[in-house]
């Protein structure tokens, strides 16, 4: 079993060790500070801040609805939910395309009647994040609420607090662990998102092109500037990970246990 693992996490750390081994360290700082890779970072950052604040905003009563309430097709509309998670990226840039273009199910009245036009926008790269990072969220929130002893919330409401206040002042500091982690994975989810991005909002220098897009770029007309690129994405999502881990996770599993 040791030896297994041992190849396992070889087989993980190899190609960061690739990408190491062959980076031009000498320009790494003048890459960086290279406009188009400034502009597409800032874009990026922006964009998944927006895209982590609607998972947010959408994903907790959503995780509450499918955690809480007992309604016939749950389990089909939790799938429905989570299916951009194991859809190739691209299928479903072409399904928001479809659904949200200028001659698409929905796109095209808001087309018509607000003047409103998603595709390739910065607004279209939001979009295009929100769908594939949301997933991550909702899944950890309902996960924890899940595990949530009723019990506390019961004994608020019998004290005479309203349904927001016990939501607000029992049921989101117990799974705070759990909501953080989420946000904090569906950030790093959208941060790192391609193929619904190019399919649905484009590839605009500083409008939709972002730093994943940008890399992908490089490595066509400029590998060495695609290697420190796809070190900088590496290094902020193992950070982020690496601090989840610990500060948060930890956290939900010492919950789940007492």
């Amino acid at each position: 079993m040791l030896v297994l693992a041992v190849v396992a996490i070889v087989f993980f750390a190899l190609p960061f060790a690739g990408l190491l081994w062959r980076a031009p360290w000498r320009d790494a700082w003048s890459i960086v500070r290279s406009s188009d890779v400034r502009d597409a970072l800032r874009l990026s950052i922006v964009c998944s801040l927006w895209s982590t604040g609607l998972s947010v905003l959408f994903g907790v009563p959503l995780a509450c609805l499918l955690a809480r309430v007992h309604f016939f097709g749950r389990a089909a509309v939790r799938a429905l939910c989570t299916l951009s998670m194991v859809l190739p990226p691209v299928v479903g840039g072409v399904a928001l395309f479809f659904a949200l273009g200028r001659r698409g199910l929905v796109g095209q009245w808001l087309d018509r009647w607000f003047d409103i036009r998603l595709p390739f926008t910065m607004a279209g790269v939001v979009i295009a994040q929100t769908f594939v990072a949301m997933p991550f969220l909702v899944i950890t929130v309902e996960s924890a609420l899940r595990q949530l002893d009723p019990r506390f919330e019961d004994a608020a409401r019998t004290l005479g607090a309203s349904r927001w206040y016990t939501f607000r002042r029992v049921t989101l500091p117990a799974i705070r662990p759990a909501l953080i982690a989420g946000a904090v994975l569906a950030w790093a989810r959208a941060l790192g998102e391609f193929g619904a991005t190019i399919t649905f909002a484009g590839n605009f220098p500083r409008t939709t092109q972002t730093l994943p897009l940008v890399t992908y770029l490089k490595l066509e007309s400029n590998p060495p500037e695609a290697i420190i690129t796809s070190l900088a994405m590496m290094a902020v999502s193992f950070l982020v990970l690496v601090a989840l881990r610990e500060r948060w996770l930890g956290g939900i599993t010492a919950s789940a246990s007492a």
